[in-house]
């Protein structure tokens, strides 16, 4: 269970201030204000790969949340992952539903996600989609390429893979602490170089 260091050059990265969150400089980061909003929705020492798109725009029509998308601290968003609110027609009005991603959490490359919530400690694979409202408890691993069905909820510390998605092990309780130490390692080790 292992996530390969990759080392990127500081100079391509923007750096948001007191938080220490680096956004890719080409990051599509839909939002109505400029990064002190996105620090704000970002809790802080998160990175952001190039190309990814983060959907903080989609809102409800009227008196809705004004943050659609949090993000918590020590997450990584891997290069083409799309993060977008969920949606569903209520009483014949379109509306988006926020997303809360927790702290600790690694979404792998090419994935897709639509979730109501993912926890904390949570390692998401590369080429994954996550359906909409969805919700990933704490302490989970969602394998490469998987397919989560929309309305799932996967349970703490539960390893699931497939298409679709279904429980493949148990984790166990010490995971907490491995993945704690992954995103910190990552963050603290990600530059080659301040050039």
């Amino acid at each position: 269970m292992e996530i390969s260091p990759i080392y990127y050059a500081k100079p391509d990265y923007i750096e948001t201030g007191k938080t220490k969150n680096y956004l890719f400089e080409l990051t599509e980061f839909f939002q109505t204000q400029e990064i002190k909003y996105q620090e704000r929705i970002l809790g802080g020492k998160t990175i952001i790969e190039n190309d990814v798109i983060v959907r903080g725009d989609l809102r409800r029509i009227g008196g809705g949340h004004a943050v659609v998308v949090s993000v918590g601290r020590y997450c990584l968003l891997s290069a083409n992952s799309v993060i977008r609110p969920p949606y569903k027609i209520y009483k014949g009005v379109f509306s988006y539903y926020p997303i809360k991603i927790g702290d600790h959490v690694h979404i792998g490359k090419d994935s897709v996600i639509e979730s109501a919530s993912i926890g904390s400690y949570v390692v998401i694979g590369k080429d994954c989609v996550i359906g909409r409202f969805s919700i990933i408890k704490d302490c989970c691993k969602i394998l490469d390429g998987s397919v989560v069905a929309p309305n799932t909820v996967i349970p703490s510390f539960s390893v699931f893979g497939g298409n679709p998605a279904s429980l493949i092990e148990e984790l166990p309780e010490c995971v907490l602490e491995y993945f704690e130490s992954l995103t910190k390692d990552y963050y603290h080790n990600k530059f080659l170089s301040d050039k």
